[in-house]
């Protein structure tokens, strides 16, 4: 039997969650030689990631640097990744999502003539500036992937009028839900002390394009929000990141009903989405995890590229707007009914078993030369 090295690639902590479900269904497969690539873009809670799920990368080029910047990050990444693919010769080589890893990964395979594969294909806004970079790392390398495994069918649709073939594109479901399921149903401990007999607004905000005034203004919502309700007890796993960090702290460290803590692990984290009463967030991650959970979401985001939940009224764009956020927020801290119509568990994104459908695309590809 010939088997076949399949490379699979994470640099950042929402890239290993959803690539670890790929990664243990290929160790299975016998006809796979699988190989683990950190890129560590984001160091400490990669690890954690990785940890939890048992995966332990067999090569790590470590390459954060305190507060880096794209241009030099992604020339330190193209460098790097060259060396490794010379070194391992991948038959395929696997990545996930929209960041810089992932964009430099598809560049430093198309140079090497090796055949991607992209999970989590096809999401779009449309607007290369936003969300920034994500948008533009995604599009780049949805014209160099070879296989597009889609979550949803609007992201096919995406792919197909970015001229991507239909042939190449497969709608797997997104593989997060697959590792939802396979975390939520485990009593974790959540590692901060709360108020059970309160509710819990949960917090997410890290994002580039809402550095400056954007964040300002959303830090600004939050304090609002937990002075005018002393009675609900608000968390923010603080970025680390100091555009994040130091104007979050500014705001909020005073605020007795606020938690302020440092980044949670995944696990910990899942099991604060599950205690939350709503949560308000920028993450792309949560706006899929969390209505699985039957979790109203607010995204301080002007677009999404994940338009299915908020089409399903369970996810409201509410941006960086001051006035908007706090009203919206109120709205669901307020009126029952409101609350109801957003919190009804709907779940867009898969049922659990995206993983296997790319394994089994991959398998099929291979099978002639395997068996």
């Amino acid at each position: 039997m010939i088997k076949r090295n399949i490379l699979c690639v994470i640099g950042t902590r929402p890239e290993a969650i959803k690539m670890a479900p790929v990664i243990l269904a290929l160790r299975r497969e016998i006809w796979a030689n699988v190989r683990v690539l950190a890129t560590a873009q984001h160091r400490h809670m990669l690890d954690q990631v990785n940890e939890f799920f048992g995966i332990t990368p067999e090569i790590d080029l470590n390459i954060m640097r305190p507060n880096q910047a794209l241009t030099a990050l992604t020339a330190r990444l193209l460098l790097g990744l060259d060396d490794v693919l010379l070194a391992e010769k991948p038959d395929a080589v696997l990545v996930q999502g929209d960041t810089t890893t992932v964009m430099t990964v598809a560049l430093a395979c198309f140079y090497q003539r090796i055949p991607i594969g992209h999970v989590e294909a096809g999401l779009r806004t449309w607007d290369i500036q936003n969300p920034f970079p994500e948008e533009a790392n995604r599009v780049i390398t949805g014209k160099l992937a070879k296989w597009h495994w889609a979550p949803t069918e609007g992201s096919r649709k995406n792919l197909l009028k970015d001229g991507v073939p239909n042939e190449n594109i497969i709608v797997t479901g997104n593989t997060v839900i697959d590792a939802l399921l396979m975390t939520a149903s485990r009593d974790l401990a959540l590692g901060v002390e709360l108020d059970p007999a309160k509710r819990l607004v949960l917090v997410t905000s890290h994002r580039r394009e809402n550095f400056g005034v954007p964040f300002r203004n959303i830090c600004r919502a939050l304090q609002t929000l937990a002075i005018n309700n002393p009675e609900v007890q608000f968390l923010y796993p603080v970025h680390p990141n100091p555009n994040v960090k130091d104007v979050a702290y500014e705001f909020l460290a005073d605020v007795p009903n606020f938690i302020l803590c440092e980044p949670l692990d995944y696990a910990p984290f899942i099991s604060a989405m599950k205690c939350a009463y709503i949560i308000l967030t920028d993450s792309g991650g949560v706006q899929e995890e969390a209505p699985a959970l039957g979790k109203p979401v607010l995204v301080l985001r002007e677009e999404t590229e994940r338009p299915e939940a908020v089409e399903e009224g369970v996810v409201k764009l509410v941006g960086s707007n001051y006035e908007r956020i706090v009203q919206e927020a109120q709205k669901l801290l307020d009126n029952e009914d409101a609350y109801r119509a957003m919190a009804h568990g709907v779940s867009p994104y898969g049922d659990g078993k995206a993983a296997g459908r790319i394994v089994e695309t991959l398998r099929e590809h291979f099978l002639h030369s395997v068996f």
